[in-house]
């Protein structure tokens, strides 16, 4: 089995390994630029895996930056039967999308 971690970003956990592309929420990095997280819930080398409490000390995940852009459209539409009364509110999110450079 490959190395592999588990990162928390935006809110969210995402399991990982070297070459993934992956979408996060925005982070403040120029594209082409490299970042490290080190918000690593669980790291495994293939062989043995260390879970952290919340975080793993010491590990880290290398980041290479591709792009910028705005996800899906999410709308929200509610209404009441026979009131007229509607209402919609839409939402786009704006992620990141990386490419897993290495974890340590």
């Amino acid at each position: 089995m490959e190395a592999y971690a588990i990162i928390a970003t935006g809110g969210k956990q995402t399991l990982v390994q070297v070459g993934d592309k992956i979408e996060i929420e925005k982070i403040a990095v120029e594209a082409g630029q490299e970042t490290v997280l080190d918000t690593v819930c669980a790291v495994s080398d293939g062989t043995t895996l260390k879970v952290g409490a919340p975080y793993v000390e010491g590990a880290k995940v290398t980041l290479v930056v591709d792009a910028h852009k705005r996800g899906k459209k999410v709308v929200n539409f509610k209404a009441k039967r026979r009131k007229g009364s509607r209402r919609m509110v839409g939402h786009r999110q704006e992620l990141t999308v990386a490419t897993v450079k290495a974890i340590a």
